[in-house]
């Protein structure tokens, strides 16, 4: 068997300025290397890798591999040994700066056994001072004076008797929570601390091999009652996505949008991060092409962040409906929301029919007899005669559609109101009804 041994800093995992995921997250990392994976103390994380390590191209490689995707911003200490318990008692030598002994594990000092270290002073008014030191001692009175566990450990060590580890293994659904380093007074405040849970949402998203759909982020309030009024415990926001995301940039602008549209209603200890909806990720799709491969944001996730930012009733798609009036085949909707089955048939759109109907069709200037709308129009398409007496309260109507083309504003959907009697001497009126994008 070959363990290694990983160490981040203590001081440094403590130290709220840097957005470090928390220490299950970090063992979720360590899973796409070999599932036997464990922390000891919560002081290293233990990875056997026997079995899997030709995988990565040998020892040095996978060792390689560990530095270049270390999730963490602080450089990892890294150990290896024939057993978890000389991996880890060379770790903790390079640790403190000292050198480890060669491939002896005999001569590793004592304090780097943690079954020992509650007898340390004993042990060294024995004359022992290394594992070594220890084994030469006899076994029967070795146990009755230090216990079975001393010498067990460091039959362990040696491969003489089998290890037993808790392995660690990924939850069905991600949840994390986390203290405040400082009580936060203000919802923008909640978001430095949420990058660390976002960190460690992203490694589980990329182990589990799925994406985002939609978070929670909640905070638990540190007062009950303010101003004479009961508070509730928690406080919360949703984010949703329109397509599964691991895109942590994009899930953090939406939750920075939440936030600061978010109104605290007591200081705020802390906060929890949990998935509500992922689906499978079937990974980003790529094209060769340079026009496929724009910069910039997708339109989704531009509606997403101005939605969160304005409000969903702020920013609408048009939606086509069955209808036999043209102004209302078309209605708008909130882009967030899915296109969904309506309790009426939703009919697809004519492609004679624009992409664009105005509200309340607007009534053109005319030179002479031609309608004008940011200069002349020139009709190209048309008629196409709307007649009917259900229109709606009052006479029948009769409407000539054209498609028509404006200097200025392109393609455009008018329409000639044509009086329902013959005998009338007004002259028709053109509206404009809809545009073409």
């Amino acid at each position: 068997m070959h363990w290694i041994a990983l160490r981040w800093p203590p001081e440094l995992l403590s130290d709220t300025a840097l957005p470090l995921p928390p220490l299950e997250a970090l063992g979720w990392w360590a899973l796409q290397f070999t599932p036997r994976v464990v922390w000891v103390d919560d002081e290293a994380l233990l990875l056997e890798v026997s079995a899997c390590e030709r995988l990565w191209g040998g020892r040095l490689a996978l060792m390689r591999e560990l530095a270049r995707t270390n999730p963490a911003p602080v450089p990892v200490q890294r150990a290896q040994g024939a057993t978890s318990l000389i991996a880890l008692a060379r770790l903790r030598m390079f640790a403190r700066g000292e050198e480890p002994p060669g491939d002896s594990s005999s001569d590793l000092p004592l304090d780097t056994l943690s079954a020992a270290r509650d007898h340390l002073d004993v042990l060294a008014h024995l004359g022992c001072r290394t594992w070594g030191d220890v084994a030469a001692l006899p076994r029967g009175g070795l146990t009755r004076r230090f216990g079975k566990e001393l010498r067990e450990a460091l039959d362990a060590a040696w491969g003489l008797r089998p290890e037993s580890h808790a392995w660690l293994t990924l939850p069905d659904a991600f949840e994390q929570k986390l203290e405040l380093p400082a009580l936060a007074e203000s919802a923008p405040e909640l978001m430095w601390s949420a990058n660390r849970l976002l960190s460690a949402l992203q490694i589980w998203l990329a182990a589990r091999q799925r994406g985002a759909v939609a978070l929670e982020l909640q905070w638990t309030l540190d007062l009950r009652r303010f101003n004479g009024v009961d508070l509730p415990p928690h406080q919360q926001v949703t984010v949703r996505t329109a397509e599964p995301t691991q895109d942590m940039a994009h899930l953090r602008r939406l939750l920075a949008e939440r936030l600061a549209l978010t109104t605290l209603a007591a200081p705020a200890s802390w906060l929890r991060l949990r998935s509500i909806e992922t689906t499978p990720w079937a990974g980003a799709s790529t094209s060769f092409l340079p026009e496929d491969n724009r910069k910039g944001d997708k339109l989704h996730e531009l509606v997403e962040r101005l939605s969160a930012r304005l409000g969903a009733q702020q920013v609408l798609r048009a939606v086509a409906q069955a209808d036999h009036r043209p102004e209302c085949k078309q209605v708008w909707k909130p882009a967030l929301h899915k296109a969904r089955a309506d309790a009426s048939p939703v009919s697809q759109p004519d492609a004679l029919y624009p992409s664009w109907l105005l509200r309340e069709p607007l009534r053109l200037d005319m030179e002479g007899e031609r309608p004008c709308y940011q200069g002349r129009l020139r009709k190209l398409v048309g008629p196409q005669r709307v007649e009917a007496g259900w229109w709606g309260e009052g006479q029948p109507v009769v409407r000539d559609y054209y498609i028509a083309e404006s200097p200025k504003a392109g393609l455009v959907w008018i329409y000639r109101e044509r009086p329902s009697s013959c005998f009338t001497s007004e002259a028709p009126r053109w509206y404009l009804q809809g545009m073409y994008a």
